[in-house]
């Protein structure tokens, strides 16, 4: 089915809901991206390889849905595969930032109505269920803001073995805030943190400890330096990391 067949499908006077999900993973396959596949050497690919989870209720997602979620974490770049309601992050004491747009996931199951239920039981016969699908708006936790800490945003944990141990050791014994995460290395002077890809993202681990002594190297000096002065890389590792 041609994107023109689909534009005119939608433009009808009302939106089939299994159209609409069959349309959306299309269109992702026709841009060359594959929601069921982590591609770790892109700049979209900051969230861990995991199942989509409210950040609510701890249930993870089914289904369809683990597609469209996928998707659109790859597709924006979201650094976590949890996801609320707006009026769950309002009960969780926090809010959807205004202008967010959220992701539309649904919810199937079936039913007996009450009067086939009293016909199944004069009768003797089983009762007819009838299957129904609703929709559902969710927001990524990237969306949010104010919510608890252990409902924030979590950095992607790095394999065991990436990371060299005394390497490990080193950032420990700084008590440096150091973030993994993104698709930059920067050390940023006001707010005194370093950041930097996960190992993930290198073609070989020692590019990425070369960078992170590099970034840590900015924070040793913000010491020496006035904190306007100290110098902040904030720069993609090109030549490191992997391609898509």
């Amino acid at each position: 089915m041609t994107r023109e067949h689909r534009a005119a499908r939608k433009s009808g006077p009302r939106t089939n809901l299994y159209d609409d999900i069959t349309d959306k993973i299309i269109a992702e396959l026709e841009e060359g991206r594959l929601p069921w596949v982590q591609p770790w050497g892109t700049a979209a690919a900051q969230a861990p390889l995991a199942m989509p989870r409210n950040a609510s209720t701890g249930r993870q997602y089914s289904g369809i849905n683990v597609l469209i979620l996928w998707g659109a974490v790859i597709q924006q770049g979201y650094p976590t595969q949890h996801w609320l309601t707006f009026r769950q992050a309002l009960s969780l004491g926090g809010n959807v930032r205004k202008g967010e747009r959220g992701t539309t996931v649904v919810y199937a199951d079936r039913f007996t109505p009450e009067d086939e239920k009293r016909r199944a039981r004069e009768t003797g016969e089983d009762a007819n269920s009838i299957p129904f699908l609703k929709r559902f708006t969710v927001f990524n936790v990237a969306q949010c803001e104010g919510l608890p800490d252990d409902i924030a945003i979590e950095a992607p944990p790095p394999p065991p073995g990436l990371i060299e141990p005394r390497v490990e050791a080193l950032i420990a014994a700084t008590g440096i805030d150091f973030r993994i995460g993104g698709n930059r290395a920067f050390y940023v002077p006001a707010l005194d943190y370093v950041q930097v890809p996960p190992p993930q993202a290198y073609f070989e681990p020692i590019n990425w400890h070369r960078t992170a002594l590099h970034e840590m190297g900015h924070y040793a000096g913000s010491g020496i330096m006035p904190t306007s002065q100290a110098l902040c890389c904030n720069c993609r590792p090109k030549s490191s990391l992997r391609s898509a």
